[in-house]
């Protein structure tokens, strides 16, 4: 069972033909978050994911076998949404203001790092708990006055009359951009699980490839088909998240995750102390290098 968001590795697979060249029995599950996927990986409902890197540090939390098999890297996917009527133009505005939080999700680090480059802290601001899609609805009943949206939920939010967001030049560096795909140590202990995941992470990253280079046609199909987007804001999307990269399984990434739970535990939201190195399967490391290779993708943004 794959665990997607957005249908978006599906449409991917589809789009690109790795779908149909799987070498194993597949179906697709659709949940909205972190959290839920959590929840499914805990029952054994699913044998691999993809989440934004903040799974890692709620699964370490909790004590989860989940793990890092690859790693997704673009320029920062977030943007800080902000309710008609709310007069929020930069972070230092955000001083008093009810801003939608989800914890366990890469947006609860977004809205922490975001306080940290305006000096602000926690008890500056009102952080009003919620689940990721209750954001918008709560941004347009007055419920909080800003909150941080991945694409393609931003781009609808801001059809909202009234709807505005934070410049991008605000809160350009406040997102690392990374996502993963995850499995479990007990699925990986299964040898034939195993090599299915194996070839999974290997068409994952062709796919993702494809999109890299064929960004009408991943338009057309994801934005427009799937999210019911216009072009126009695929295009816009894809010119701020630039191209996607697949960062080594290695230490440099594991310090980069370190460095995202010191942010958190920083602002006392981190319930117990724990190492990002315990997140990752490094031995996918061989397995993203040659699907890399494969495809002429790239291991960095640069």
């Amino acid at each position: 069972m794959i665990a997607d968001q957005g249908e978006r590795q599906q449409v991917a697979l589809e789009a690109s033909g790795r779908l149909a060249s799987l070498p194993f029995e597949h179906e697709f599950a659709t949940f909205q978050g972190a959290p839920a996927i959590l929840e499914a990986f805990r029952a054994d409902a699913v044998d691999v994911a993809w989440a934004g890197e903040i799974m890692a540090v709620q699964s370490l939390v909790a004590g989860d076998d989940v793990q890092v098999v690859a790693a997704l890297q673009t320029d920062n996917s977030l943007n800080l949404g902000v309710a008609p009527g709310a007069h929020i133009t930069t972070l230092d505005d955000l001083r008093g203001q009810r801003i939608g939080y989800a914890e366990g999700t890469s947006q609860q680090a977004f809205v922490l790092r975001a306080l940290d480059k305006a000096g602000l802290t926690v008890d500056d601001v009102v952080l009003t708990p919620m689940a990721l899609p209750d954001f918008p609805d709560a941004l347009r009943s007055d419920q909080i006055d800003a909150a941080p949206m991945s694409e393609p939920v931003f781009s609808r939010y801001m059809q909202t009359p009234g709807a505005t967001a934070l410049p991008f030049g605000e809160i350009a560096d406040l997102s690392e951009g990374l996502s993963y795909l995850y499995s479990t140590k007990r699925a990986l202990s299964d040898p034939a699980t195993a090599a299915a995941i194996r070839a999974y992470v290997s068409a994952y990253v062709e796919a993702v490839d494809w999109a890299n280079d064929h960004r009408d046609e991943w338009i057309d199909a994801y934005f427009v088909a799937s999210q019911g987007l216009t072009v126009a804001d695929g295009e816009r999307i894809l010119a701020a998240s630039g191209t996607t990269s697949f960062p080594h399984l290695d230490e440099d990434l594991v310090a980069v995750q370190q460095h995202t739970i010191d942010v958190i535990d920083d602002a006392g939201e981190l319930p117990r102390p724990v190492e990002a190195s315990d997140a990752y399967d490094l031995r996918f490391d061989e397995v993203v290098t040659a699907a890399v290779a494969e495809s002429g993708a790239r291991h960095s943004r640069d």
